[in-house]
């Protein structure tokens, strides 16, 4: 069976995650809808899309030597389109695996 004349729609949700773990092969990837929290919201009120906002999880070897801000900015950069059409806020936790393991 063909997939001929298919279209596949992808939740905001797993847009994000394939495009984070595509370019930052996390070794953890959590994403978190959260925007029923945000009911009431301007952004959510005014979006015809109701995923909005997230929380993210992202631990990858690709922020070894990297500061925080670098490591928000890498994730803000990769979601930019999504930005643009609809997601409002994301809660970032951006961690190198050695961050991790130390950690325990």
């Amino acid at each position: 069976m063909g997939s001929r004349g298919a279209t596949v729609v992808l939740s905001r949700a797993n847009r994000i995650r394939t495009k984070l773990q595509s370019a930052l092969e996390a070794t953890v990837l959590e994403v978190d809808d959260v925007s029923y929290q945000h009911a009431g919201h301007a952004a959510v009120k005014e979006s015809s899309d109701k995923e909005t906002h997230f929380n993210l999880k992202i631990v990858s070897p690709k922020f070894e030597g990297q500061s925080l801000v670098k490591r928000h900015r890498l994730v803000y950069d990769l979601l930019a389109d999504e930005l643009q059409s609809g997601l409002h806020a994301l809660s970032i936790i951006a961690k190198t695996p050695h961050e991790t393991s130390s950690a325990k």
